[in-house]
């Protein structure tokens, strides 16, 4: 039904069927007002996008999200104004959508993304990623403080199919130049799975990730680094300083060949009433199986000399309230120490996880069987021997890492090259 619509024309108007009537502005094409039977009014426009046909109930909020667009866009739309009638705000908001479609926009559909932007982050959909299926991705804590580290803060708010492909490309770079290629690496491989997850998911939603986008070549992803001797005594020696947790934490590494995260949230219930052996709770662990470590003599003299703080549960903390954490923050003030007693000459590029690496690397060196030594590393034996072989091996590991705690020691203090010559038999 054609109208001329005003605020008189409104305040008159009812509903001539028992579902609703809309009324159609005579002048402004698409604009009308709609009355339902129960005589509830508001003003409305339609209009066709994508082939669909659109109807917006007109309230002021387009009009404020065209405020607010205007303001870095040199948009002209004021947001609706105080004593301003609704007849007056939704003509003008009319107006503005009237404006946005002959630009080729979907005014209803731009206002949908907005509210849904809380929902599709790239924040919330990694979220319902973990609470989905994060539990079969066995390293969900460190990508979890990897997103948090280097993602949220500059992406994380923002819807996930507003993101474009050179904003993670600055984002990665910005990774890069603060914290290393890895750490790029890291930052980008979560991304990827979390953005392949949502195609899955979503009708709409195409990744922007492509292939060429890696910080590292393959060959550099399977790092082979370990600490020669020199630069392990190098970094024993500073360690041995025990200016901290993390100096502690360093040692620890070495004498139990264990991931740095699992390490760093270890809690004094998980050790042994007698201290000989650290159980790493399945949850915290990558295969997600309980782990035992056998502690060697070494590795409890060690523990006892880590300073408690009365009432914390963790071992290795800064305040009692949480595990240790900002670990790039405490490498770089390492290897600033390290690079200092080393005469100013820095240690070529290493990791915490090297240290884990090495450990296994001495194992072999010190004779230890390989099959104690992955089961040192709590790797699970494939094959039908990891099926049906459920020996706990702990005498074996306990024997090698008292091996590696020797092995250790003899490298850090090497036995003198004075030699005594052997007195010849009469």
């Amino acid at each position: 039904m054609r109208a001329k619509l005003s605020v008189e024309f409104e305040r008159k108007a009812k509903a001539d069927n028992p579902d609703r009537t809309f009324f159609w502005d005579e002048k402004l094409t698409g604009f009308g007002l709609m009355v339902t039977a129960t005589g509830h009014k508001s003003y409305v426009f339609t209009y066709r996008a994508s082939g669909t046909q659109r109807r917006m109930t007109l309230d002021g909020k387009f009009l404020r999200y065209e405020a607010e667009r205007g303001k870095k866009n040199g948009g002209k739309y004021e947001p609706p104004l105080p004593g301003e009638t609704l007849f007056a705000i939704a003509r003008r908001e009319a107006r503005a959508v009237q404006g946005a479609i002959a630009q080729g926009r979907d005014p209803l559909g731009e206002l949908k993304a907005e509210r849904n932007a809380g929902r599709n982050s790239l924040k919330a959909v990694a979220e319902e990623f973990f609470r989905r299926d994060g539990k079969t991705l066995r390293s969900a804590d460190e990508s979890k403080a990897d997103l948090e580290r280097y993602v949220y803060n500059r992406l994380g708010s923002r819807a996930i199919d507003s993101i474009k492909r050179s904003e993670i490309v600055r984002l990665l770079d910005k990774v890069e130049d603060d914290h290393g290629a890895y750490a790029a690496q890291h930052a980008l491989a979560i991304m990827r799975r979390v953005m392949n997850w949502w195609a899955t998911r979503d009708d709409d939603f195409l990744s922007p990730m492509v292939r060429g986008m890696s910080r590292i070549t393959t060959k550099q992803a399977a790092r082979d680094r370990i600490l020669d001797d020199e630069e392990l005594r190098l970094v024993w020696r500073v360690a041995n300083e025990h200016r901290g947790p993390y100096d502690f934490l360093m040692q620890f590494l070495l004498l139990t060949a264990a991931r740095l995260s699992e390490a760093s949230d270890m809690q004094r219930n998980e050790l042994s009433p007698d201290v000989t052996a650290w159980t790493v709770p399945g949850e915290r662990y990558k295969t997600k199986i309980a782990h035992v470590v056998p502690l060697s003599k070494a590795a409890r003299a060690l523990l006892a000399k880590v300073p408690a703080i009365a009432g914390s549960a963790f071992v290795f903390t800064t305040n009692g309230k949480v595990a240790i954490s900002g670990f790039s923050k405490f490498k770089a003030a390492f290897d600033a120490r390290v690079t200092e007693a080393n005469g100013d000459k820095a240690v070529p590029r290493w990791t915490p996880h090297d240290l884990r690496r090495t450990a296994r690397s001495l194992m072999s060196r010190a004779g230890v069987n390989a099959d104690h030594a992955e089961r040192c590393l709590g790797h699970v034996i494939g094959g039908v021997r990891g099926v049906y072989d459920r020996h706990a091996f702990l005498d074996e590991k306990r024997h090698a890492f008292e091996a590696l705690a020797a092995l250790i020691e003899r490298i850090i203090q090497p036995p003198s090259e004075t030699v005594v010559p052997l007195r010849k038999r009469k």
